[in-house]
Parts: C-alpha cells; sequence; structure tokens
C-alpha cells in the first residue's frame, strides 16, 4: 500500500512533481533537481491502479515516466512517439497506459512502451479523459473540435459525436472550444466547459447529439470542471481565478468559492470526504469545503501548477482533523448568525441611552471665519 505521508501530489511547469501534507502544511519536490527543466513540464498525470502506489507523468519532451508513491524511484519510461503537439491527457486502461497529443493521436502503450493500437480524434485537441468505471470508454474534445466518445477495444469510429447547438439569435454559428470535461459516476453522462463560456451536459448513450442542457457562465473562458458527490452539480473553474458550483436543475451557478488570484487549471473533488483540491496559475494549492464554500487549507509551492491527484485514503488523523476543520467552520458560522440574531432583539431603550451618553461626551467645536469675513476693511484691488 502506498505511503499515507502525502494527501496531494501536483505537477508543475518547472517539471517537479510535488507531495503535500495537508495538516502539516509541507511540500517535498519527489523527483530530483538535477533532471528538472522547462522541457520535462508535467502536462497530465494519472494513478497507474486503484492501488494508488503509482503515477505516471506526461511531460513536455514527450516522455512518459512512472513513479513509485512508495519510495519515489522512477520504474518505468518511455517516449510517446507519433503525432504532434503537446501531450494533453493521460488514462490508464487494465495494464495499459493511454495517450493523447495535440494532433489528435490517440495511443493505447504496453507499461514497456510498446503501442498496442491508435486511433485519430481529429486536430486541436485540448483534453482527453477515460471513464474511471469503463476505463475502455476514452472522451476527447478541443478547439472547433466536439466532443467525441470512443470504445477503445474498437478504435474504428467513435461512439458518440456531438452536435453544436443551435446558431444564436444573430443566426450565427456557436464557436466550439471544449477545454475540459469529465464522466458522471454512475451514468452515461459527461459534462464538458469550454473556453466560450460554456458548460455542457451530454448523454452519450441516447440519439440526441446535442447538449441536453447549455448554460453561459461568467464572462471569462472555462478551464477545467469537476464532478461532484450530487450528480446534477459540477464545479467548475476560468482562466481569472474564478471557481463556482453549477446546478444543472436550477440552470445557473448556486456557490462561489473565493481565495484565488490567478487562472485555474485543475479542480478534483474528494471521492469520499467533502473537499474539493484546486491549483493554478498563483502557484497556491487550496482545499474548500464543498458544502460550506470554506477555504481549510492553502500551501503556497513556489511553481505554476498545472494537475494534481488527491489519494483517496487519506489517515485517519489527516481524515479526522480534515473533518473537524469542517465541523469547526459550521460552527463558527452558527455562532456568528446567533450572535447578529441575539443583537438585532435588544431593546431600543439601552440602546438610545447609550448614544445620549456618547453624544454629551463629544467636544463641540466651533466655525472658524473666512480671512474676509475676519477683515471686513480689506478692499480688493480692482482689475484696471
Amino acid at each position: 500500500m502506498a505511503a499515507p505521508w502525502h494527501n496531494v501530489f501536483l505537477g508543475t511547469e518547472t517539471g517537479f512533481l510535488k507531495g503535500v501534507n495537508i495538516e502539516k502544511k509541507i511540500f517535498k519536490n519527489l523527483n530530483e533537481s538535477s533532471g528538472v527543466d522547462k522541457n520535462k513540464e508535467i502536462l497530465a498525470m494519472c494513478w497507474c491502479s486503484d492501488k494508488e502506489d503509482k503515477i505516471s507523468l506526461g511531460l513536455k519532451n514527450r516522455q512518459v515516466q512512472t513513479l513509485s508513491t512508495i519510495d519515489y524511484g522512477y520504474v518505468g519510461s518511455f517516449e510517446c512517439s507519433g503525432g504532434t503537439g503537446n501531450i494533453k491527457g493521460m488514462a490508464i486502461n487494465d495494464d495499459s497506459i493511454v495517450t493523447c497529443v495535440e494532433s489528435g493521436l490517440v495511443s493505447v502503450w504496453t507499461t514497456e512502451g510498446k503501442e498496442k493500437a491508435t486511433l485519430n480524434a481529429g486536430d486541436k485537441i485540448d483534453i482527453m479523459r477515460n471513464n474511471p468505471q469503463s476505463p475502455w470508454l476514452v472522451a476527447t474534445g478541443g478547439n472547433e473540435n466536439d466532443l467525441k466518445v470512443w470504445d477503445l477495444q474498437n478504435p474504428g469510429e467513435a461512439l458518440f459525436k456531438a452536435k453544436n447547438v443551435k446558431n444564436d439569435w444573430l443566426n450565427l454559428r456557436v464557436p466550439v472550444w471544449v477545454s475540459d470535461l469529465q464522466f458522471i459516476p454512475d451514468s452515461k453522462k459527461i459534462v464538458t466547459c469550454t473556453r466560450h463560456k460554456q458548460v455542457r451536459l451530454y448523454d452519450h448513450s441516447c440519439s440526441q447529439r446535442r447538449p441536453l442542457i447549455n448554460i453561459d457562465f461568467g464572462e471569462d473562458p472555462l478551464t477545467a470542471v469537476a464532478v461532484t458527490h450530487n450528480e446534477n452539480q459540477v464545479l467548475v473553474g476560468s482562466s481569472t481565478g474564478t471557481m463556482a458550483l453549477v446546478d444543472f436543475r436550477k440552470g445557473r451557478m448556486v456557490q462561489c468559492y473565493k481565495g484565488f488570484a490567478g487562472g485555474i487549471r485543475c479542480i478534483q473533488c474528494h471521492p469520499t470526504l467533502p473537499l474539493v483540491a484546486s491549483c493554478g496559475l498563483d502557484r497556491h494549492l487550496r482545499i474548500h469545503d464543498t458544502n460550506t464554500k470554506e477555504l481549510l487549507h492553502k500551501v503556497y509551492l513556489k511553481s505554476r501548477l498545472n494537475c494534481l491527484l488527491l489519494r483517496t485514503e487519506w489517515t485517519q488523523e489527516d481524515e479526522k482533523n480534515t473533518l473537524d476543520s469542517c465541523s469547526d467552520v459550521k460552527k463558527n458560522n452558527k455562532t456568528d448568525n446567533s450572535r447578529s440574531d441575539s443583537n438585532d432583539g435588544e431593546s431600543d431603550g439601552d440602546s438610545d441611552d447609550d448614544d445620549d451618553g456618547l453624544w454629551n461626551m463629544l467636544e463641540k467645536v466651533g466655525h472658524k471665519r473666512t480671512g474676509r469675513q475676519e477683515n471686513p476693511q480689506i478692499k480688493r484691488k480692482k482689475k484696471t
């Protein structure tokens, strides 16, 4: 079983893989600094198994490296050849590693780096993710490349191709740019967010290819989306540091999370605890309570952050402290509300007496006269 010391793992622009202990608010660089540079920027991450004892990293130089979370040593590496552009997504399907590059080439590899299968998802890909409950299903999307769902067991044709929404009120085509997507657990639904400020919900099992729900959100490009414990709600993050909870039933934002100072690149909810982790350009890892919106933890990590992974099994101490933090926040909110209610119920007579005493203690200040009033005899020169 993986060592429980680090709760969160994050990939950075500088190439460091950082492990964070939430309760102690400390972090450690898990890879060697001698081999780190901008060409080894970590663009994508995924767990290698449900045991969470290994992490696969997709680097900017097209290398795929596997790191042990027990002793933090490298246990495998190979080059993601074929296609062009950066790695845009990684996933695990049984004992295989799935990668997707910007040009649209989706490849299935053995752990030794032997290519098993490929498919072409189209150009300008921004994101690829698989269904955790059905890992052979992957979804892709990008710039003018709408949502597609693929079966890696039969990689010929896409199982589902999304259709764009109808033209706008000026009868102009609505542009497409899928920036992130997630599979909704225990369903056939997929949620996407776009750089054109839309949150969309699809059902890839039905004949309707247009989104079931289309919500315009905010004024800034959306860059990250995460599913919550409620299948009708998702969390979205923007390029300017806005993170909000969107409800599909109400068709709008119902909750906003504060404290960000830069664009958000990755959001992930804990599968069992009421926590959401986020990271981005402001170099901070933040842990919020999904119910109360309160910021529970904030850790400065010195580098711009691209992606993160939350460990599922936390230590009992970490779980207890986190739940205590959540309960303390709720108690403080209740105390503040009760204080405000008691203040509203005070008698008017007492407050009036206090006000009179306060006014009596103040000194009287006279008004100064202007120079013209003090010296009325001074005559002003006439203009000649």
